[in-house]
């Protein structure tokens, strides 16, 4: 009995002799942490004074368009005959598209065509006629002689011939008292009909040739209406209408875009607006392409803005500096765009500058406030231009 009593003793010192070393660790272990996360806390809440890059930006969400999008339509009304595209087709520059039945095209152009042979076959006849006077008719060759014909003045008697005596004979008549008969002149036919009042032929002729050939300019450009083809290359983004179905002239049929070309239009509220400017980087990721970034560049600043009531905002359309392939219209995307930057400038963290007035701000530099000028602000960095120097320790916030 004795000898297990004495048992129990020993475990039970063996017990508490295990629950103190577990203690002592604990208690040790937890200094050493406490210590370690002291050193932690105290570096976090402190930044030492470097020199870098500073950058401001101002970010939105937009969305990609194309950079030319053109409506196509018929020059004629017709029923459409042929339709060879459908939205999301690429096309190329030049290819037919889609056209309509012209057959009452292409007879109009038959018959300005036959116009203008008649036209040029009456001008031909008029200007042979203008060269050969014996064509003439009798009217205008009578208005030719009357012309022509101009009798020469009668003599006047001399005032120192007198008057024969009364009862003498009277002289001889003298062969210049007579008026002499000129010969005409040569004229063409075209100078006789001018002078006898009845227009030029040859002009009435070359006006006749003037109107038939803007009649068939006209009646080509129309039969070249009938059909619609890609003035760029691009990707079909509508079609208005089926084989069979009416169209009317000028009316749009077929839109298309140019997608090799795409840019980014987004809008900017007034505040970051006034940072913008032509020529500025910027940085796009689309939804996507997740992780992946696209350079590009604005390109225009909309001088003018739009309210809703509440907001103003001002459109911005950037440029990728190399367009991805396969982009979609109207897809969305993110922008940032860089609106001041500044390298190997002194700078902290822009969280540690406090009491902003102007170009002045205030840090805490062991634990003392000390008034500092600021430069260029950013999100992450603000830069510093006097009152503290490279290496000097701050309060983060």
């Amino acid at each position: 009995m004795g000898v297990a009593l004495a048992g129990r003793r020993r475990g039970i010192r063996l017990g508490v002799a295990v629950v103190v070393l577990a203690l002592l660790a604990f208690g040790v272990v937890r200094a050493l942490t406490a210590g370690a996360t002291r050193e932690d806390t105290t570096a976090a809440e402190t930044a030492e004074v470097d020199r870098g890059e500073v950058t401001t930006e101002v970010a939105t969400t937009g969305t990609l368009q194309a950079a030319q999008t053109r409506s196509l339509s018929f020059a004629v009304s017709g029923t459409v005959e042929t339709v060879k595209v459908r939205p999301g087709t690429t096309v190329t520059a030049g290819q037919k598209l889609a056209a309509i039945d012209d057959a009452d095209a292409a007879e109009a152009v038959e018959d300005a065509e036959a116009a203008l042979d008649d036209a040029l076959e009456a001008l031909a006849k008029a200007e042979d006629d203008a060269d050969s006077p014996s064509s003439c008719t009798g009217g205008n060759v009578a208005a030719a002689l009357q012309t022509s014909y101009q009798p020469s003045p009668s003599p006047s008697p001399s005032p120192s011939a007198s008057a024969p005596p009364s009862g003498s004979p009277a002289p001889a008549a003298s062969a210049t008292a007579r008026p002499a008969k000129s010969a005409a002149p040569a004229l063409s036919c075209s100078a006789l009909g001018s002078r006898s009042g009845n227009g030029d032929p040859v002009l009435t002729a070359e006006q006749r040739v003037n109107q038939a050939r803007l009649t068939l300019e006209k009646a080509e450009e129309a039969l070249d209406g009938a059909t619609i083809t890609a003035p760029i290359a691009g990707k079909i983004l509508t079609v208005g209408g089926k084989v069979g179905s009416k169209v009317s002239s000028g009316a749009a049929f077929i839109t298309v875009a140019d997608v090799y070309d795409m840019q980014i239009s987004a809008d900017f509220p007034e505040a970051d607006a006034d940072h913008l400017a032509v020529s500025q980087p910027a940085v796009v990721t689309l939804a996507d392409r997740p992780g992946e970034t696209f350079l590009a560049t604005v390109v225009q600043v909309d001088p003018v803005g739009t309210s809703d009531g509440t907001l103003t905002r001002f459109g911005v359309v950037l440029a990728f500096d190399e367009a991805p392939a396969e982009l979609l219209v109207g897809q969305s995307a993110s922008v940032r765009v860089t609106t001041g930057s500044k390298d190997d400038v002194v700078r902290v963290p822009s969280t540690a500058v406090h009491d902003l007035s102007g170009a002045t701000g205030t840090v805490r530099k062991g634990g003392t406030p000390t008034e500092v000028r600021i430069g260029l602000r950013g999100d992450q960095y603000t830069e510093i231009t006097s009152g503290l120097t490279e290496g000097d320790v701050v309060s983060r916030s």
